[in-house]
């Protein structure tokens, strides 16, 4: 029979390692590699539309990231990604568009309107609720101070 402290050693001697280095590692490399794919592809936006607006450009690349980000959860390459990246992938705007579809993809089974109209916001639903409301608390505060 083990006492408490020959237990102790038992299970850190058998526990893996910790790989927080590694996995922020990841996060880091990943996060930084969708930021640095969405300024490229508002260089190209400047590059082919030299008379657009500033913000027209950035709403261009913006909805060019969420569309990739919901391409590659279709086709379940977002989830490898995820796997690797951890908070990498879902910090920039192309976790977004991941937390909408994969819920969807999730059920399409139960056809278009109970499965996929349905679920399409049950992650980001609440957030953009919050966010919303929270907007609009801030701006009353705002009008008020």
């Amino acid at each position: 029979m083990l006492d408490k402290t020959q237990y102790q050693k038992l299970v850190k001697s058998r526990a893996p390692g910790s790989r927080h280095l590694q996995t922020m590692l990841a996060a880091f490399v990943v996060g930084g590699l969708i930021c640095c794919l969405g300024q490229g592809i508002g260089d190209i936006l400047k590059i082919l539309l030299p008379d657009a607006p500033k913000a027209e450009i950035g709403a261009l690349v913006s909805i060019i990231l969420i569309f990739l980000g919901a391409l590659f959860t279709g086709i379940g390459v977002y989830d490898d990604i995820g796997t690797f990246a951890g908070a990498g992938s879902i910090v920039p705007i192309t976790g977004f568009a991941n937390s909408v579809v994969a819920p969807a993809m999730e059920y399409k089974k139960e056809g278009i309107v109970f499965g996929i109209c349905a679920k399409l916001f049950a992650i980001a639903g609440p957030i953009i609720v919050f966010g919303v409301v929270a907007s609009f608390l801030v701006g009353v505060i705002h009008l008020f101070i």
